[in-house]
């Protein structure tokens, strides 16, 4: 990663980390549902998006939207985010030696041909919750449906997530979402505290949730905690977040 692309990432990471020194954890938040609209970019390019134009729903080239009969209107100003470089060795291999900055624009800076909207599932997981089950069992992590947990909604005990019988259909959607990110994100891993662990697991429920409309109660979870004053953590924190929400959403959408 060269210095100017380095650079377009730490200014905007130090505008977030301004935003949540100051108090204001909705940017956060805000941040996080941003990732559920463009879960298939990068963290920092979602950053990016967000920073710039924090109303962006859909985003795309120039060309693109012009291929889908969707035109920039003059005097658009672009979205600057990074592109890969791509490098093609002798044996037909693709390689990434660098990033560039392009530009998109959010779908509200275009004319033209009307878009589908985008399929949610609107209150009801309906079959997505046994697709979000699938998605455990292929990683050999068991899921299972008891009576009663002590208090708990769910627990996940290394290969194994066990979920309250009792839970609404969407409560077992995120709940199961929630649980499955601590087996993805957090069995290895001995270096974060639980809180931050507990955040980053309801931030993926999150993130998951928001991209299938599903109104969940981590709506309410204060997410301004993974910062902590600590820019490189949140920066960890974001990246697992977003990496293993759009692994998750990959399997289902």
């Amino acid at each position: 990663m060269n210095n100017d692309t380095r650079n377009i990432i730490d200014s905007s990471l130090q505008r977030l980390s301004d935003c949540l020194a100051a108090g204001r954890s909705e940017t956060l938040n805000d941040y996080l549902r941003a990732m559920a609209r463009f879960h298939a970019y990068s963290w920092f390019n979602v950053m990016l998006i967000f920073m710039q134009r924090p109303s962006a729903t859909r985003v795309a080239g120039f060309k693109t939207w012009k291929k889908v009969g969707r035109w920039v209107r003059k005097g658009e100003r672009g979205i600057v985010i990074l592109a890969p470089m791509i490098h093609k060795d002798d044996e037909g291999e693709t390689n990434v030696f660098g990033f560039k900055p392009v530009r998109v624009y959010d779908i509200a800076q275009t004319d033209g041909r009307r878009m589908p909207e985008l399929d949610s599932v609107h209150g009801d997981p309906g079959h997505f919750l046994s697709s979000l089950t699938k998605v455990a069992w292929d990683q050999a992590i068991d899921v299972e449906y008891v009576e009663d947990l002590s208090g708990a909604d769910g627990i996940s005990t290394g290969g194994k997530i066990q979920l309250l019988e009792s839970l609404r259909p969407g409560d077992k959607f995120a709940v199961l979402a929630h649980e499955l990110a601590h087996e993805l994100m957090h069995k290895k891993e001995y270096d974060k505290d639980k809180k931050t662990r507990e955040l980053e697991a309801e931030a993926v429920a999150f993130v998951v949730c928001e991209t299938m409309g599903l109104s969940t109660r981590s709506r309410s979870t204060d997410y301004i905690h993974l910062y902590g004053g600590d820019e490189k953590k949140l920066a960890d924190s974001l990246k697992a977040i977003q990496q293993t929400s759009a692994f998750i959403l990959s399997s289902l959408i």
